[in-house]
Formats: structure tokens, C-alpha cells, sequence
């Protein structure tokens, strides 16, 4: 679940639960490029995400990249689980440092806030809604979302737009 400002101008106006349903205000990311991504565990895209995520964290996260990790169960019900199994999951088989949140819904009746602000600010192919698991949104120092990707675009094929947010190219 996430709440959210009555106007919001940024994803820093947002308060999203983590996995543990703690309250976390995306303003305490300010200042720091995001890559938003709706996640599951038991899609064929799992593999090479979290792994190519993975990757993007460890060579960034001390840069000021953040990787935010939302499962979503609306693809083919393919996150199942309880939030603390899909941590358990992603900690234990990848290895992933970056946080991962409560488990949301991004499109439909139900879309959390925060997609609904996202998809709000870069349109996909089929109109605003999500397409599948692994979709990605790219957020600068100022909260805003400057690029939105597709669930079959490999993680590491977005490191040079993550660089020039960052200031290193």
C-alpha cells in the first residue's frame, strides 16, 4: 500500500510500505537516482533480472543509484508468496541488497499510488498500464520519472542512462 500527497510532483511525495509493513517515506531518497521495478519470483524473466539488477546495485548503489522492488501478483500469478517469503526468495537465491516492498497491484482498481503517479508521468505502448513482470521506471534526483522500460529490456542495457542521471558520463 502506498499513500500519497493530494498533488504529488514527485515519487518523494509517496509513503509506501516495506515488505515488513513498516511505513517508509520515499523522500528519504531524495537526491538519489531510482529504478522502480515491479518484481516477481517465479517468472521466466526472474533469472536474468535479478541477476542484471543485481549487478546495476553493486557497481551504483555507492554512487546514489536505489533499486526499489515491488512484487506484484498480477502477471500470471507468478508472486504468490507472502512478503516475507519473496524476501526470503530474493535474499537467498540472488543475494539482493536492494529493499523490497509490500506486495502491490500496478494496474486495475487497486493500482498503488505510486504506479498510478509513475504511469501518470511516461506512457507505455499499450496505453499507461503495465505490461508484465519486470517493468521499469527510471527516476531522477528530483523525484521525477524520466524513463519508463519495458519488462523484456535487460537491466544493464540502462547503465548509461543511469550514468548520465548521475553525473558520471
Amino acid at each position: 500500500m502506498t499513500t500519497e500527497a493530494a498533488d504529488p510532483k514527485s515519487v518523494f511525495d509517496f509513503v509506501v510500505k516495506d515488505a515488513k509493513g513498516n511505513d517508509v517515506d520515499l523522500a528519504a531518497y531524495r537526491g538519489k537516482v531510482l529504478l522502480i521495478v515491479n518484481v516477481a519470483s517465479k517468472c521466466g524473466l526472474t533469472n536474468s533480472n535479478y541477476t542484471e539488477l543485481n549487478q546495476l546495485y553493486e557497481k551504483y548503489k555507492d554512487r546514489g543509484l536505489e533499486i526499489l522492488g515491488f512484487p506484484c501478483n498480477q502477471f500470471g500469478a507468478q508472486e504468490p508468496g507472502s512478503n516475507e517469503e519473496i524476501v526470503d526468495f530474493v535474499c537467498t537465491r540472488f543475494k539482493s541488497e536492494f529493499p523490497i516492498f509490500d506486495k502491490i497491484e500496478v494496474n486495475g482498481d487497486n493500482t498503488a499510488p505510486l504506479y498510478k503517479f509513475l504511469k501518470s508521468c511516461q506512457w507505455g505502448i499499450i496505453g499507461d498500464n503495465i505490461q508484465w513482470n519486470f517493468a521499469k521506471f527510471l527516476v531522477d534526483k528530483d523525484g521525477k520519472a524520466v524513463g519508463r522500460y519495458y519488462p523484456t529490456t535487460p537491466p544493464l542495457s540502462l547503465e548509461r542512462d543511469i550514468e548520465k542521471l548521475l553525473g558520471i558520463i
